[in-house]
């Protein structure tokens, strides 16, 4: 194993095993049908992008995909080479850095294909860009009635390369009728769309939709490319379909105390003791991305048994209760969440969100060390 920085009590154990199980499965849903692009963006979800990037592509990942142009920097600075998408809109003063940089950004608007183009051309280099379209998210893209328009524009120039067409799926990881028949919709409306770029004698480039929530409920909208993020770490939309989690949150005990009845614990006192109990101290709070909220509201495993967090979570510190009588010791590991553990996924349920919040939620300062 190896840490990205010094190692301390709380770190994030990221399982690149769990990883290349959870690329294997999903290869297996679509065999040789379509490529893969990863979406490494927000620093990997938490997991850490570089050494994350890494593994999935000796495990065959054919795209990255980042949000940002300094994650996709990042990515190239590292050495990795494969092609990089850039879904969300850059600046202007971006686009010197996506050219040299060799990403492949998203576009759907006539002003800003000319800026790439000026750019492009400034620098004496081709760029691939990938058209997006708008089929009902109604976030970035052109409308499907533009698509064929842009994508002649876009053909028209020297520099600019039209190598693939997007669209961005809202609710396709809903069983509810009515977002079933959304989905179905978004998916006819971006057939029709790739028709009239066809029509118009363009070449679509790689065309893809599906997300993990297209993988598992739409088979029909993998197309030529999966752009996958959630699956790929191990929270599948669905509970037929076995993935293992790449991240296990862990800290460990560094103090235990005596906390006598009517005694209350941390800021604000919001919970007091009702008998003599022993309080262990772990120093992991939501400067770490412990959610505060969890404050009352989580247990721990320590030795295979839970605990629950009492008192107010702290920006870097939390406590638990042991009881009055524990096996518990000063230095034992502490699973906040994990595989064979409580999941990010029971977390995110528990306060309303999604794993991907909880992931992407772990602070830079946590060491994350790779297994």
């Amino acid at each position: 194993m190896h840490a990205d920085r010094a190692t301390r009590a709380t770190r994030l154990i990221v399982h690149l095993e769990n990883l290349r199980y959870n690329i294997e499965a999903a290869r297996k849903i679509i065999g040789s049908r379509a490529r893969i692009c990863f979406s490494v963006k927000a620093n990997a979800y938490g997991h850490g992008a570089v050494s994350i990037s890494r593994c999935a592509v000796e495990a065959g990942v054919d795209y990255l995909g980042v949000a940002t142009v300094s994650e996709g920097m990042e990515l190239r600075d590292a050495g990795i080479s494969i092609p990089i998408l850039l879904f969300s809109q850059a600046l202007p003063e971006e686009v010197p850095d996506i050219i040299m940089g060799e990403l492949t950004p998203f576009i759907s608007d006539g002003d800003f294909i000319e800026i790439m183009e000026r750019e492009a051309e400034r620098l004496n280099k081709n760029l691939e860009v990938h058209l997006k379209i708008d089929t009902g998210m109604n976030r970035n893209g052109c409308h499907p009635e533009e698509a064929a328009f842009l994508a002649k524009k876009i053909t028209s120039f020297k520099r600019l390369i039209l190598s693939g067409v997007a669209t961005q799926l809202s609710v396709a990881d809903s069983t509810e009728p009515e977002d079933l028949a959304y989905t179905k919709e978004q998916l006819n409306k971006f057939r029709e769309a790739i028709e009239s770029i066809k029509n118009a004698g363009i070449d679509p480039g790689v065309t893809h939709a599906a997300n993990s929530g297209a993988l598992v409920f739409h088979e029909n909208s993998c197309f030529d490319m999966l752009r996958l993020g959630i699956f790929l770490y191990g929270y599948s939309p669905s509970n037929n379909i076995l993935t293992k989690p790449v991240m296990e949150f862990r800290s460990k005990v560094v103090s235990i105390i005596t906390v006598k009845k009517g005694e209350a614990v941390s800021y604000g006192r919001t919970w007091i003791a009702d008998e003599n109990t022993l309080v262990g101290i772990i120093p992991v709070g939501y400067g770490d991305g412990l959610p505060r909220l969890l404050s009352n509201n989580h247990t721990v495993s320590i030795g295979g048994k839970a605990y629950p967090i009492v008192g107010t979570i702290c920006m870097d510190q939390c406590m638990v209760n042991l009881g009055s009588r524990t096996t518990v010791q000063r230095w034992d590991d502490v699973i906040i969440f994990g595989p064979g553990s409580i999941s990010a996924e029971d977390i995110a349920k528990k306060l309303k969100t999604i794993s991907y919040e909880i992931t992407s939620g772990i602070s830079k300062r946590v060491p994350r060390v790779y297994k």
